[in-house]
């Protein structure tokens, strides 16, 4: 099944993701300047929110690090190996996700960024405790070489993994772990309307200044930020196929999976980036969510809905939202219509405006836990 879930979230100033120079992202679509947020920034929320891990259980999320070695350090001090043999491991372990397995020269981290579940670490662990307890000396233990230590792991295809690394995937260049096909595609996330930066223009005032003495008057700091305000339209599918086929080794997988695809889109309306949070609190709800359900695999973006910038009008009386939600179903329907696409089950929730909705046929709900409730139904 392919599940395909929209939404529509209207943000106030904000700079939820920035680029090289600080300024929210942003981009060009049909020919006009919009606010981005970036797939890989709105994966990271989701995958680390706490709504996420409470749902579906902290034991069912991996860790993304460069730090193998000190995970795998501390597990070989549990299983008694003696402190003098760990530090001389630790720059040998950098060698991990490195094809040719050399020692990363900057120090005991990997060269690369890694997604692991628990039992990549047990079982790096394991095979190195392995190879020690064949060594009789600290002489032999300094001879062992980093690719030494990384052929020795074996399993990596029937090893189990987490279910945030079978929704977004893995990719390494190394046999001690396997890659992973992501279930899940996420789009960037850009704005419906038109984008209109704007920069924020601060001081900071010393609170110690002195009001007599004259040299010392000003302030104490000056400032910009870049910001905007825009409402984004998010997309994303998930094949619950391939999540299956990713979680074949993962115990209880079928059940993980039934609380997986409720607890991921209630995340998904729950959470927001956290870039400049503080200075903005621009924390949002979404406007409209629409879930759609697919026995025929055919994935389609509603992004061309606003290839014309919504721009509020008498037509959506002069609602931004009400306009983006207007043309949000309005693509939908011709989709359906045009293309015959076949959906079995459609969600449809919007708070903002309760009098729309797409034209096919579709189960309105009054409350996301109404909306969650009938897309569980569909995974019994």
């Amino acid at each position: 099944m392919l599940y395909e879930i929209h939404m529509l979230k209207n943000y106030p100033p904000v700079n939820l993701n920035r680029d090289e120079s600080g300024a929210p992202k942003s981009c060009t679509f049909a020919g006009t300047a919009r606010g981005r947020i970036s797939s890989q920034c709105l994966k990271r929320s989701w995958r680390t929110s706490s709504i996420f891990s409470s749902a579906i259980g902290a034991e069912n999320l991996g860790i993304r690090t460069r730090k193998l070695p000190e995970l795998v350090g501390a597990k070989l001090i549990d299983m008694d190996v003696s402190q003098e043999y760990v530090d001389i491991l630790l720059p040998k372990l950098s060698g991990f996700g490195n094809k040719d397995g050399k020692e990363n020269s900057k120090g005991s981290i990997t060269a690369q960024v890694i997604f692991y579940a628990p039992e990549d670490i047990d079982a790096v662990a394991a095979s190195v405790k392995e190879l020690l307890d064949a060594c009789s000396s600290v002489k032999e233990v300094k001879a062992l070489k980093a690719k030494d230590l990384q052929d020795a792991i074996k399993g990596a295809d029937v090893r189990p993994i987490t279910l945030d690394m079978a929704l977004f995937g893995r990719m390494v260049t190394s046999n001690a772990f396997r890659d992973v096909e992501a279930a899940m595609q996420v789009a960037h996330a850009i704005s419906t309307n038109k984008l209109n930066m704007e920069s924020d223009y601060f001081t900071a005032m010393d609170d110690l200044l002195s009001e007599d003495a004259i040299e010392e008057s000003g302030a104490g700091m000056i400032g910009d930020t870049d910001y905007n305000s825009s409402c984004y339209y998010i997309y994303a599918s998930l094949d619950t196929d391939i999540l299956q086929e990713n979680l074949k080794y993962t115990p209880d997988s079928e059940e993980l999976i039934r609380n997986a695809v409720p607890a991921l889109v209630r995340t998904m309306a729950l959470t927001n980036p956290s870039g400049k949070q503080n200075s903005f609190a621009g924390n949002v709800l979404p406007s409209a969510i629409l879930v759609e359900c697919k026995s025929e695999k055919v994935p389609v973006s509603l992004v061309n809905a606003f290839a014309k910038p919504v721009r509020p009008a008498l037509e959506n009386d002069y609602d931004l939202i009400r306009g983006s939600i207007q043309c949000l179903c309005k693509e939908d329907d011709n989709m359906q219509h045009t293309f015959g696409l076949k959906v079995d089950k459609r969600l449809w929730l919007s708070a903002a405006a309760g009098d729309i909705s797409p034209a096919g046929e579709t189960e309105i709900c009054e409350t996301l836990p109404g909306l969650l409730d009938a897309l569980a139904a569909t995974l019994e």
